[in-house]
């Protein structure tokens, strides 16, 4: 029998779903083992500007718009966790950076990845190291 995956996606956005889920699913899982964070369960899910508007106001307490959130829900040592990702978000950001909506949406993926590695983004330094890291998952993704 096989096993389950550790990693899921959920929409909420009509109209979109992600291509090569078993590529990325290996991907992420890959980076969690190398980054030495042991994965029990992620579940990434797909909102809309509004509803993660809403999640920011009411757990984060944030009264502004965002691409993503992240939750690490973990007991123990193992992650679970929970991202959201605004897709309208992430084609506007894409559209002012002059990037596909593909790579951006995948630079987003992995940023929320990394902050469940223990990455920050707060500092000047904190947010250079993040980029880069996100430059290298995007790098060895698509190579």
């Amino acid at each position: 029998m096989a096993k389950a995956s550790r990693i899921n996606f959920f929409y909420e956005v009509s109209g979109f779903t992600l291509k090569d889920r078993g590529k990325l699913k290996a991907f992420l899982e890959k980076t969690f083992r190398k980054e030495g964070r042991p994965l029990e369960s992620l579940n990434y899910i797909f909102v809309s500007d509004k509803r993660l508007l809403a999640i920011n106001r009411d757990y984060l307490q944030h009264d502004y718009y965002t691409d993503i959130i992240s939750f690490d829900l973990s007991a123990g040592d193992d992650l679970v966790g929970e991202i959201y990702i605004s897709i309208d978000r992430v084609r506007e950001n894409a559209r002012a950076l002059g990037h596909s909506f593909k790579s951006e949406l995948h630079r987003v993926i992995f940023h929320g990845a990394l902050h469940l590695c223990g990455y920050k983004d707060k500092s000047l330094r904190d947010i250079k190291l993040m980029r880069k890291k996100e430059e290298e998952s995007l790098s060895a993704y698509f190579a």
